[in-house]
């Protein structure tokens, strides 16, 4: 793992849901951030999570 790799999941770790304040799971093979209780994916473009509920995923 490198420092950049530790550094993004730390970061990561730190971010809630903008929608409901909860925390969030990592999705690291579809590169997303998922928020069961407002049932949304928001992604992750070169490292950077792309919070706004416009560019999330709905989910099931």
């Amino acid at each position: 793992m490198t420092e950049t790799t530790a550094f993004d999941r730390r970061m990561l770790e730190a971010l809630i849901c903008p929608l409901t304040h909860n925390s969030l799971e990592y999705d690291a093979e579809k590169q997303e951030l998922i928020s069961k209780s407002a049932k949304l994916a928001f992604p992750i473009r070169d490292g950077i999570p792309i919070m706004l509920q416009d560019e999330a995923r709905r989910i099931d």
